[in-house]
């Protein structure tokens, strides 16, 4: 599997938050659907994700 570079100076998109997370893309949609997930913002059409958000995000999961 190839190793992808995920930038930190933009939002990142959904797969690249599926990269990170080890999750298939699906499953982000439907934590947006059902409320659930890391935090993310609607951009037209598309779904972005700030990535200091998802790290946070993360670690407070693990946390609890």
């Amino acid at each position: 599997m190839a190793v992808m570079e995920l930038p930190e100076n933009r939002l990142w998109t959904v797969e690249e938050v599926a990269y990170f997370l080890d999750l298939p893309v699906k499953t982000l949609y439907q934590w947006k659907w059902r409320g659930e997930g890391p935090p993310v913002r609607k951009m037209g059409r598309h779904l972005r994700y700030d990535p200091v958000k998802v790290r946070a995000w993360v670690d407070r999961d693990e946390a609890a």
